[in-house]
C-alpha cells in the first residue's frame, strides 16, 4: 500500500492511495492536466484510476473534477450533500449522474481491495468528510480542511500506519496578513482550518510506535511556510513528550528518526510505502 501527495496546499489538492490492485485519488483540486502528469510520475494514468474521493466542495478540491469526471467517467465517491453542491457549481460543468456514487460518513465502502471509512469533519461546506483507507491491516487517513477536532476524531484516527494531516497556517501569519478580517475570523473559527499548533496537538494524541509516516499538507500559500509547520509540529510533540516526564535527551533521539514530511504544494511528494 502506498500513498502520495500529487498537490497539497490552499490553491489545490489531489492525493492518491493504492494498492498494487486498486489505485484512488482523494480530490481533484488541480487542473485534469495536471492531475494526469502527477499520475505518470508515478507510473500510472487516469485509465488505471479506479475511483476518485471527494473530501466536500471547495474549489482548492474539485477544480479537476468536471473535466475528468466527463473525459473518464471514474466511480466519484462523495456524500449527498457534497454530490448537491457539486451539481449546483456551474463552473464545474455537467458530470453524468451515474458516475456519481453517494456515501455516509461512518459507513465502510469497499474499492476492489480498499477498504474506505469516511469520517466527519468540521468545516463550513455541505457535509464535508475526511478519508481513512485499508489494505488488509495497513491503514492511511488523509484528514484536511477541518477547523476544531474532537474525541470523535481521535478516536477514528487511531492506529494509522500514515497520515496526511492539515497544517494550514501560522496562526501570526494570518493575523497581521493581508486577509480581510471577516476571512480570518473564518479560518480561525471551529469551521475553519487547523493551524500548525493544533494540527500537533491532534498529532499527539495520534502517535504510537508504529506510525510509519506524517504528513502535513494543505498549508496556506499566503499564512504559513513550509518550516514553520514542520517546527511547531515538533515542538508540540517535544513539549507533549516532556510533560510525560521523559528526558530531554531521550525525547530528542526519538525526534531524530520522527518521520514527519511536508507536502509539496504543486508537484508530486515523496511516495510513502507503507511497510
Amino acid at each position: 500500500m502506498r500513498i502520495c501527495s500529487i498537490a497539497s496546499g490552499s490553491s489545490g489538492n489531489c492525493i492518491y492511495v493504492g494498492s498494487d490492485a486498486t489505485h484512488l485519488l482523494v480530490d481533484v483540486g488541480i487542473s485534469g492536466k495536471r492531475t494526469e502528469a502527477g499520475l505518470k510520475e508515478l507510473g500510472l494514468t487516469m485509465k488505471d484510476i479506479d475511483g476518485i474521493l471527494i473530501t466536500h466542495e471547495h474549489a482548492d478540491h474539485i477544480a479537476g473534477l468536471g473535466v475528468l469526471g466527463r473525459k473518464y467517467e471514474i466511480p466519484v465517491y462523495a456524500t449527498r450533500g457534497t454530490i448537491e453542491a457539486i451539481k449546483r457549481n456551474s463552473s464545474v460543468g455537467k458530470i453524468p449522474d451515474d458516475v456519481f456514487c453517494p456515501i455516509q460518513a461512518d459507513e465502510k465502502i469497499m474499492i476492489k481491495d480498499l477498504s474506505c471509512n469516511p469520517m466527519r469533519i468540521s468545516h463550513d461546506a455541505a457535509e464535508p468528510v475526511a478519508y481513512r483507507i485499508s489494505y488488509g491491516r495497513k491503514k492511511v487517513g488523509i484528514v484536511t480542511d477541518l477547523g476544531n477536532y474532537n474525541d470523535y476524531t481521535v478516536e477514528s484516527l487511531k492506529g494509522m500506519d500514515a497520515l496526511l494531516l492539515e497544517a494550514n497556517h501560522d496562526v501570526n501569519m494570518l493575523q497581521v496578513g493581508p486577509y480581510p478580517y471577516y476571512l480570518k475570523q473564518r479560518i480561525l473559527g471551529d469551521r475553519g482550518h487547523l493551524s500548525n499548533e493544533r494540527a500537533g496537538q491532534l498529532l499527539c494524541d495520534l502517535l504510537h510506535e508504529n506510525l510509519q509516516a506524517v504528513i502535513l499538507g494543505h498549508l496556506s500559500k499566503e499564512n504559513n511556510l513550509p518550516e514553520l509547520a514542520y517546527e511547531a509540529v515538533r515542538v508540540e510533540v517535544t513539549m507533549a513528550r516532556m510533560s510525560e516526564k521523559e528526558d530531554r535527551q531521550a525525547v530528542e533521539m526519538k525526534l531524530s528518526d520522527f518521520p514527519l514530511y511536508v507536502a509539496a504544494r504543486s508537484e508530486p511528494s515523496r511516495v510513502i510505502h507503507i511497510a
